[in-house]
């Protein structure tokens, strides 16, 4: 009995050790069946494809690269106002001349030069800087850089510079029509103008422009005009004190309200826009602040966006001017308002237009 266990136990060990040489000890997983939809012909070759190289960022160093830059005003790109509007310029040039364009927006005034230099280090033919505040970081830039062409919106140009031009408006001209718009329009007696600072000369043009248009047509017209109290950071950026300032000149009776001021002018408007039977007229808003559709009757247009344009046009084809550009002015249309302007209103306005262009008429505004 013995000797039957010992020979049994010896071989279940023997049995063991040959199932863990063969690898009996793991178990594979069974192998997927083979269908139509994964079955690959033995022949067939697997291609791979290698991943795209990135396109190379175009060189403006290059002079096969005409690269323009865009340096905002303190504040953002979309303003719905001059930086907008300078920069839908800049993308014009982009699609229509095949230029490389990008933009720099500035935080604070003390940033202008090293935004400047930015696009002047990197070898840019064009760099466009927006508004009266960037006047002297633009010159001093220009006389660094004069192999670069540079674009100043809103920028009066004292001394010309060969690769600078002072992309202006006549200012005194738009707004003398608005104004006039606004006294016909004007059923209390009463009008208004929510304005950015007065150390903006175009500004003041503004002012002077609606203020003498309105009077024009009724000169015993009272005019509430409001200037921003605050400096060239703030004046064109707040919408709050905008939007107050119209409430104030309501309340007085004003009923037809004038915002000349960027955020600041656009605060003015809205708040207008709340006000049955209200009327208000600004820089062309139409498209950027539809929340003014319900007073917007007309705008008094700074032609700012195929001003700048044409500039780099110029500058392309090594036709760039120098010194002041005269840019476009005029209103805009009446949009949803276009059936309740009278034909005398229109007619009106026409003759003004008229007598503004030949110089028969004078706006009364001395820069």
């Amino acid at each position: 009995m013995r000797k039957t266990t010992l020979l049994f136990i010896t071989l279940f060990l023997a049995l063991a050790l040959m199932l863990a040489a063969c690898g009996g000890g793991t178990t594979e997983p069974a192998a997927e069946p083979v269908t139509e939809e994964t079955a690959v012909e033995p022949t067939a070759e697997v291609a791979v494809e290698e991943p795209a190289e990135p396109a190379a960022e175009p060189d403006c160093a290059s002079a096969d690269v005409f690269c323009v830059g865009l340096v905002t005003d303190v504040g953002e790109i979309d303003d719905k106002s001059f930086n907008q509007s300078a920069w839908e310029g800049v993308q014009q040039a982009g699609t229509e001349l095949g230029a490389k364009v990008e933009y720099i927006e500035t935080g604070d005034a003390k940033d202008y030069a090293a935004n400047i230099d930015l696009f002047a280090t990197n070898g840019y033919d064009v760099i466009v800087t927006v508004g009266f505040a960037l006047t002297e970081a633009t010159l001093e830039a220009a006389a660094k850089y004069p192999t670069i062409n540079f674009i100043g919106v809103d920028q009066f140009q004292g001394e010309a510079l060969a690769n600078v031009a002072g992309l202006i408006f006549p200012e005194d001209k738009a707004g003398f029509q608005a104004g006039a718009l606004a006294a016909m329009l004007n059923e209390s007696g009463t009008i208004a103008a929510v304005l950015g600072t007065d150390l903006v000369p175009p500004v003041v043009a503004f002012k002077v422009g609606y203020e003498n248009g309105a009077k024009y047509i009724n000169p015993d017209i009272t005019i509430i005009s409001t200037f921003h109290p605050g400096g060239l950071d703030v004046a064109f950026t707040d919408p709050e004190w905008g939007a107050t300032t119209a409430r104030q000149a309501l309340d007085q009776g004003a009923d037809v309200v004038f915002g000349a001021g960027g955020k600041t002018g656009n605060g003015a408007l809205i708040e207008v826009a709340g006000v049955e039977g209200a009327y208000c007229i600004d820089s062309d808003e139409w498209e950027t602040v539809p929340e003014a559709h319900a007073c917007l009757v007309s705008s008094a247009m700074k032609l700012i966006t195929p001003g700048v344009f044409e500039l780099v046009k110029l500058a392309q084809e090594g036709a760039f001017p120098a010194g002041n550009y005269i840019g476009g002015t005029g209103l805009a249309p009446f949009h949803d308002f276009e059936d309740q302007i009278s034909q005398e209103i229109k007619d009106k306005l026409a003759e003004i237009e008229a007598a503004l262009a030949d110089g028969s008429l004078e706006t009364g505004y001395a820069p």
